[in-house]
């Protein structure tokens, strides 16, 4: 029989419970367009509708490697979010603010 999460982490000790949670925010922290929207809970077809395109499109942006800012801006703010753009240099990270207004259409 299978166990309950929930009960095999109230047997774990608390330093297990630690790593175990930094793990998860580390892997959250960061994934593939996809593994994002499948987390946000839409599928390739919802999130075409919302952008105006066919799935296909959306399966191929998410496989995608390279792309414009704004086509990856538009897919953020599609699922909900909002995309900033950071560069992280040893001593400390600065936000790009040139791409701010990328996106934004004349009548905003």
């Amino acid at each position: 029989m299978a166990n309950k999460f929930t009960e095999l982490r109230s047997r774990m000790s608390p330093e297990s419970q630690a790593r175990a949670g930094a793990k998860a925010q580390a892997m959250l922290a960061e994934m593939p367009l996809n593994e994002l929207r499948q987390a946000r809970g839409l599928s390739q077809k919802m999130l075409a509708d919302v952008l105006h395109v066919q799935q296909p499109s959306i399966a191929k942006m998410e496989r995608r490697t390279d792309m414009y800012l704004s086509t990856l801006r538009s897919h953020i703010e599609a699922m909900g979010g909002q995309l900033e753009v950071v560069a992280r240099f040893p001593d400390g990270a600065v936000k790009i603010s040139n791409f701010s207004d990328l996106g934004v259409s004349a009548t905003a």
